[in-house]
């Protein structure tokens, strides 16, 4: 049986205006969480996701933005003396972004506090893997 197509596009409609919110949610959290430790919500993002060193496009990509505006960011946090750009080990044209000890403590502390009163803390770890691969099934189809 086949969902109508103005039932379909209601149902897209709300979640749509879920995911959106949500995202907004997450947003408005890590600002808030970025300014006690003068961070820009930019700033705070690519130091949540600097896991290891990492190329400026791999930062880019797991920022969700072009490699000029992680660039910004990350000339930012260089300024600030958390983040060094060194030679990538197998690849002489690129640079690899690594956090300096200072920006190791940054982050760590950027995590804790992220973790407090979390959007999706509501949702337990269970929820949030649940949630999670939804979420993967659904940017992962192909268009």
């Amino acid at each position: 049986m086949t969902t109508p197509p103005e039932a379909q596009a209601a149902a897209e409609r709300e979640l749509c205006g879920l995911v959106n919110g949500l995202a907004a949610r997450i947003a408005d959290h890590v600002r808030k969480r970025a300014v006690p430790l003068g961070l820009t919500a930019a700033q705070a993002t690519a130091l949540r996701e600097m896991t290891g060193p990492m190329t400026m496009r791999e930062l880019a990509e797991r920022m969700s933005c072009e490699p000029s505006n992680a660039t910004f960011v990350v000339d930012k946090l260089e300024k600030r003396g958390l983040v060094e750009r060194r030679p990538h080990p197998t690849d002489r044209r690129a640079r690899h972004l690594v956090l300096t000890p200072e920006g190791t403590g940054v982050r760590a502390r950027l995590l804790e506090l992220l973790a407090e009163d979390s959007p999706l803390a509501g949702l337990g770890p269970g929820g949030q893997r649940a949630l999670q691969e939804l979420l993967e099934k659904t940017v992962a189809r192909p268009r």
